[in-house]
């Protein structure tokens, strides 16, 4: 299996592109205190993903996807504080939040799934 082919790195790499466009919208205040941060959260889902499909022991996947259900945590506290500050509206909120939520799940059952076939590193 290639790494383009995992449905929960598409997902949370999707993901991370709509934030990012999120964050180009903003003010240049909000792009500096809270954007930056929201965007390198977002990014550092598909990423640690990434990371871990890439390593040799099951194991160390497992740890960088840890890493990676921490990141999308993070991103989710970001779109929180950005709903609250009336940064987005509340449909787009919504819809992000259910995203991440679609994501979180993904990324639960792979977790379970790494180290239990040959195809999960």
């Amino acid at each position: 299996m290639k790494l383009e082919e995992l449905r929960v790195y598409k997902r949370a790499d999707e993901l991370s592109d709509k934030i990012w466009n999120l964050v180009l919208d903003m003010n240049h205040f909000e792009k500096d205190t809270l954007g930056k941060q929201l965007a390198r959260s977002a990014d550092s889902i598909s990423a640690n993903i990434a990371e871990g499909f890439g390593r040799y022991f099951y194991k160390e996947n497992r740890q960088f996807c840890f890493y990676s259900r921490g990141s999308l945590l993070e991103t989710k506290s970001w779109i929180n504080k950005c709903r609250r500050r009336n940064i987005i509206s509340p449909e787009n909120f919504e819809q992000l939040i259910k995203e991440l939520e679609e994501v979180h799940i993904s990324l639960n059952a792979y977790i379970k799934t790494i180290g239990k076939s040959p195809n999960h590193s």
